[in-house]
């Protein structure tokens, strides 16, 4: 019984040392902004939805192109390095991710929606 809490709190210190670890090396490598930011600086660059097609599909940000995380490694070119990234997901767990691969891929300004697609209140289309 005592090794099999010991287990569970080794796992939990491990789960929370690496979500830590990601949430300082995305805060290096992007801005945090809320809704209200992402909206007014998104006219001057891209929107990028790291969510699945069929999310997608059901409704995004205006003016949002969809790159699913699944396929980021493969169409990251696509985004371009001259002009800032805002990147969206339904959460935030996967724009970290996602800022992390572009800035060592040069990209140096990049924004993640800290609210995500949930708590989303602009301009949507379906």
């Amino acid at each position: 019984m005592y090794s099999s809490l010991v287990l569970v709190v080794l796992i939990i210190a491990v789960f929370f040392i690496i979500n830590l670890s990601t949430r300082i090396r995305a805060n290096r490598a992007a801005n945090i902004i809320n809704e209200e930011d992402f909206q007014k600086g998104s006219h001057r660059g891209q929107i990028v939805d790291l969510r699945e097609t069929k999310d997608f599909d059901s409704g995004h940000i205006l003016g949002a192109r969809s790159m699913p995380y699944s396929t980021i490694k493969t169409f990251y070119g696509n985004i371009r390095s001259d002009m800032p990234v805002y990147l969206y997901d339904q959460g935030m767990n996967i724009s970290m991710r996602t800022a992390i691969f572009l800035s060592k891929k040069g990209y140096k300004t990049i924004y993640i929606l800290k609210s995500g697609y949930r708590n989303w209140n602009g301009k949507t289309k379906k």
